[in-house]
C-alpha cells in the first residue's frame, strides 16, 4: 500500500496534485504538451506510475485538472489586485498588468496548439476558464463607462480587443530587465485604445 502524505487521505490526495501540477508546469513550459507523458509527469514529480494514474486517466484529465486549479487561484488573485485599483480606469490597468505579468511568469502551449492536440470536448473545458477573467474585464469597462472614464462603446467589444492585443506572448517575450518597462508602455496602450477619458486615480498607471 503506497505510504500516505500529510496525515490523512484528503491531505494526501492534496500533496500529490500538488507534486503533479508543479511537475507539469515545468515540462509544460519546456517541452509542450505534445511531449508531456503522464509517465514523465509521474517520473519528475515522484509520484509512482500507479498513483498518477489514481488521480488522472490520461494527459488529457491531467491538463483539465490543471487549468481549472490555476484557474481559480488566479482568478482569486485578480479579483483582489482589482479590488484594491480603486476607481474603473485604475482597475483596467490593474488587469492589464496582472495579465501580461503572470503571462510572462507561466506558459500554456498557444491555443492552436491545444485545439489540435486535445479532443474538442476536453479543449472546450479549458478553453472556459477564460470566462470569468473576460467578464471582469467586461465589467470593469462598463464600469468605466458609467463612471464617464471611458466613451460609449459596446463592452463586450472593447473587451474582446482589449484581450487580443495582451493575449500575445510575444509582448512579454523580453529580457526580464525590460518586462516591467514593456508592461508599462502596454497599460498606457491599452488605456489610450480604450479612450480613458479621466482617471481621478493615476496611481500604478
Amino acid at each position: 500500500m503506497p505510504k500516505i502524505i500529510g496525515g490523512s487521505l484528503t491531505a494526501h490526495r492534496e500533496q500529490v496534485r500538488a507534486k503533479v501540477f508543479d511537475a507539469l508546469r515545468a515540462q509544460l513550459y519546456e517541452r509542450g504538451f505534445d511531449a508531456v507523458t503522464l509517465a514523465g509527469v509521474a517520473s519528475a514529480a515522484g509520484v509512482g506510475r500507479t498513483a498518477i494514474y489514481n488521480h488522472f486517466p490520461d494527459r488529457e484529465s491531467l491538463l483539465i485538472a490543471f487549468v481549472e486549479a490555476e484557474s481559480a487561484r488566479y482568478v482569486e488573485r485578480l479579483e483582489e489586485a482589482v479590488a484594491a485599483a480603486g476607481d474603473p480606469v485604475s482597475q483596467l490597468a490593474a488587469f492589464v498588468r496582472m495579465q501580461l505579468r503572470t503571462l510572462a511568469e507561466y506558459h500554456l502551449p498557444p491555443g492552436g496548439t491545444l485545439a489540435s492536440a486535445l479532443a474538442p470536448s476536453a479543449y472546450q473545458r479549458i478553453a472556459a476558464h477564460a470566462d470569468p477573467i473576460g467578464e471582469r474585464l467586461r465589467v470593469i469597462i462598463a464600469d468605466g463607462i458609467r463612471a464617464g472614464q471611458l466613451p460609449e462603446e459596446d463592452p463586450d467589444t472593447l473587451a474582446g480587443m482589449i484581450s487580443s492585443a495582451i493575449g500575445g506572448r510575444q509582448v512579454v517575450d523580453v529580457p526580464a530587465d525590460r518586462l516591467d518597462a514593456v508592461i508599462d508602455t502596454a497599460v498606457r496602450f491599452v488605456l489610450r485604445g480604450a479612450g480613458v477619458k479621466t482617471a481621478p486615480n493615476r496611481q500604478g498607471i
